[in-house]
């Protein structure tokens, strides 16, 4: 059995070592924000944080977060509603198809967590490496800058 924190809470999984952390987070406890996008760690769909880093859970063992906080786009919220970012996604209509949303959430709630008031730019980088296939790249951006100001 590994245990870990899950959005808060300590829990425990019965699955192996080596099973990926996106497959124990969907079988084990029905978190289902988190998205099975290419498999291989390089669209970002799958995105949770660890110790409050991203870590791509498609590829990350589940024995890589024994003893460690692991949040999901469902512990972002605040109580039962949506965290500043995710209501800044809501009000920017930041998705189009959303299968990107959740890890682009992730990805941006771990750069305002260390660093406030990014610009612009910063925003773009931070975001690099998650991919949105329908275009709402853009939306993206102005929700998270928006989140940023309203900080």
């Amino acid at each position: 059995m590994i245990s870990f924190k899950l959005n808060g809470q300590s829990v425990r999984s019965p699955a192996a070592e080596a099973t990926p952390l996106l497959t124990v987070l969907a079988n084990d406890f029905q978190i289902n924000g988190s998205k099975f996008g290419c498999g291989k760690a390089q669209c970002g769909a799958c995105a949770v944080m660890v110790d409050g880093n991203p870590v791509r859970s498609c590829v990350a063992p589940l024995s890589s977060v024994a003893g460690r906080a692991v949040t999901t786009l469902e512990g972002l919220k605040d109580g039962k509603q949506p965290s500043r970012l995710q209501q800044a996604f809501i009000d920017e209509q930041a998705a189009q198809c959303g299968y990107c949303t959740s890890g682009m959430i992730i990805q941006a709630q771990a750069l305002l967590d260390r660093n406030p008031k990014p610009t612009d730019a910063e925003v773009r980088s931070a975001l690099d490496g998650n991919l949105c296939r329908c275009g709402a790249h853009n939306r993206i951006v102005r929700a998270v800058l928006r989140a940023a100001k309203e900080a």
